[in-house]
């Protein structure tokens, strides 16, 4: 596929996979309100309060306590690293976006991420051991998908999708409670007040908050992968050069040893899982990160 064909193609999917998740999203508030208190837009309203609030709590979290959970050292100035600072600035003019603060993770381990919620407090940090084993060329590469993620507001879309599961998990564990001490349906029996109809509608809405938490993860994760191959794309637009990162891609696999200094929590902000964690086939649908392989196949198909 062509590189502005294989972007337009992922950032339709993205479009598509963000609608799913709000629709379920809204679902989801619809029958913790028939649970609840059988009426679904109550539910909707309260799931709509509580979203926002979470989405802004964690906004609020800085780039830098993010570096500072991942152990990164900022670099102040181009003479700390003439060539890393030179490469940011260059790409960061080509994405036509502000340069993002540059930092340096010590660990021997080759490995990058993006962080920050706008153009404006982004940052960019890369591990000593990706410095060390990439050539030029496929530095740039890592960077320009750095700067990809920023221009594409990847962050802060990541950042409310977390947010979203939080708040399903909470409308699902609530919901859980509710019936357990016997509010909702139980309250409605003793009043002699349900239909056939409702009681039917009740135990559809409570299945369907058991299952809420798993199918959010797994829409959430679904954004998360097909960002890295928008990111991917968008780099390789930047560097012009798909074939260097596709190389650094192998690199960093190739890699047996995890960034220690990489907090779990984080993961799937990094270029590559920094876990190093091997998955089958089949559980690659609950990783953070699309098979590297296929990422590689996509950027080989551009060149």
């Amino acid at each position: 596929m062509l590189l502005h064909a294989q972007i337009e193609s992922n950032k339709r999917k993205t479009v598509l996979l963000v609608g799913l998740f709000l629709v379920f999203f809204a679902a989801v508030g619809a029958a913790f309100g028939v649970v609840a208190t059988d009426d679904p837009v109550a539910g909707l309203v309260i799931a709509a309060v509580i979203g926002a609030v979470y989405v802004l709590l964690m906004t609020k979290a800085g780039t830098q306590v993010i570096m500072a959970m991942n152990g990164a050292r900022e670099v102040k100035s181009e003479d700390e690293n003439p060539f890393l600072w030179n490469t940011v600035e260059a790409l960061s003019i080509a994405a036509r976006v502000p340069m993002p603060k540059v930092y340096i993770i010590d660990d021997p381990s080759p490995n990058a991420f993006a962080a920050g919620m706008t153009p404006q407090n982004a940052a960019v940090a890369v591990t000593t051991g990706l410095l060390e084993r990439l050539n030029r060329q496929e530095i740039e590469g890592v960077l320009a998908h750095e700067v990809a993620h920023i221009q594409n507001y990847d962050v802060r879309l990541a950042t409310t999708a977390v947010a979203l599961v939080a708040v399903v998990g909470i409308l699902s564990d609530l919901a859980m409670r509710l019936v357990w001490y016997g509010g909702g349906r139980s309250r409605r029996r003793r009043s002699g007040k349900e239909s056939q109809g409702q009681a039917v509608m009740y135990l559809i809405a409570l299945v369907f908050l058991l299952l809420s938490p798993l199918i959010a993860v797994f829409l959430q994760l679904a954004i998360s992968r097909n960002r890295e191959y928008l990111a991917d794309a968008t780099g390789a637009e930047l560097c012009r050069n798909p074939g260097a990162l596709a190389s650094a891609l192998r690199k960093i696999s190739a890699a047996p040893e995890p960034v220690s200094a990489a907090s779990r929590t984080c993961a799937a902000l990094y270029i590559s899982d920094p876990t190093k964690k091997r998955t089958r086939a089949w559980a690659s649908w609950w990783s953070t990160h699309p098979p590297v392989e296929e990422r590689i196949r996509r950027l080989e198909q551009m060149m």
